[in-house]
């Protein structure tokens, strides 16, 4: 206990001051709240919302409203072969594109980070399929995969007999994940391009005094270079794959015989043509869970960390 000196007047403490906003900082917060508003009205509270749906049985087309279950539809979803099959199909899906598009992309990134006569109209070429909205190229491919395509006129020109790839369902993923591929190499050549571009040249200048071969400039000097830039596109493509549907939708409508139905398809069906919204929300949210587990193996792995 503190001890108060005879004859001695303690001196009154200072005033609290109140924090007053400026008006730069009213100025800024007026700037942010439309976005900040935004993403409450139409990203967290519909993300909430669904979450809460997800513990109900839900039908828009009754009258009784959002009935509550629990984690009724999540263990139904645990004995489900259908969403088990759609999971599967989903994580093959990702597991033909992710690897091939990377590979790919980084291999154009390279020949396009060589100054040649032409290089910024070769770039721009092969960006053009990811400017061009996703249904358009389905339907674009849809034809070209038909019996008249340009794949069977290829097949016939050749001596081969034509196939239908799409009815097949033995080939009607590997054939939606080709055209994926197609899809994603422009926007991967570009990041990994800014990647490739950010490496200091020294680096190289000091391997090649040190005598280091063009393989072993690669594998030491810009595989690890390129890592941070790789991290970051393997998670985009994983986030943008697992939730693949328009052309799932365009090319096979989740056929033949379930060989193509993704989770984010079957949540389709699930919510829009049996009306059973709580199961379609449980399933997104698993499908989430999968995503995320399925972007930090794949992150981890690239960066080497464990734990």
């Amino acid at each position: 206990m503190s001890r108060s000196t005879p004859g001695v007047t303690a001196l009154p403490s200072p005033p609290v001051r109140r924090r007053r906003w400026t008006r730069t900082q009213l100025a800024g917060l007026a700037m942010v709240s439309p976005a900040v508003v935004y993403i409450i009205v139409f990203s967290l509270f519909p993300v909430l919302y669904g979450l809460r749906i997800s513990f109900t049985q839900y039908n828009p087309l009754r009258r009784s409203g959002p009935q509550w279950i629990g984690l009724d539809n999540y263990t139904a979803l645990l004995h489900s072969s259908e969403f088990g099959k759609a999971l599967g199909v989903t994580g093959l899906f990702v597991l033909m594109v992710l690897p091939a598009t990377i590979v790919i992309a980084t291999a154009l990134a390279l020949l396009v980070n060589r100054p040649f006569r032409g290089v910024g109209v070769v770039r721009a070429a092969l960006y053009i399929p990811n400017i061009v909205s996703l249904t358009a190229v389905s339907m674009i491919w849809l034809w070209m995969y038909s019996q008249n395509g340009l794949f069977n006129e290829v097949l016939t020109g050749l001596g081969l007999p034509a196939q239908d790839l799409l009815h097949n369902e033995n080939t009607a993923l590997a054939a939606a994940a080709a055209m994926r591929v197609w899809k994603a190499l422009g926007s991967n050549m570009v990041l990994i391009l800014a990647g490739l571009q950010s490496i200091p040249e020294e680096r190289y200048e000091a391997a090649t005094v040190d005598g280091a071969t063009a393989w072993q400039r690669f594998r030491y000097v810009t595989l690890p270079g390129l890592r941070p830039t790789l991290v970051f596109v393997v998670a985009m493509d994983i986030i943008y794959l697992a939730q693949s549907f328009a052309e799932i939708y365009v090319l096979t409508q989740g056929g033949p015989l379930g060989s193509t139905t993704t989770v984010n398809y079957l949540i389709y069906t699930t919510a829009f043509q049996y009306n059973q919204f709580g199961s379609a929300s449980a399933m997104a949210f698993v499908l989430f869970a999968f995503v995320a587990g399925f972007a930090l193996l794949s992150t981890r792995g690239i960066t080497g960390r464990r734990g």
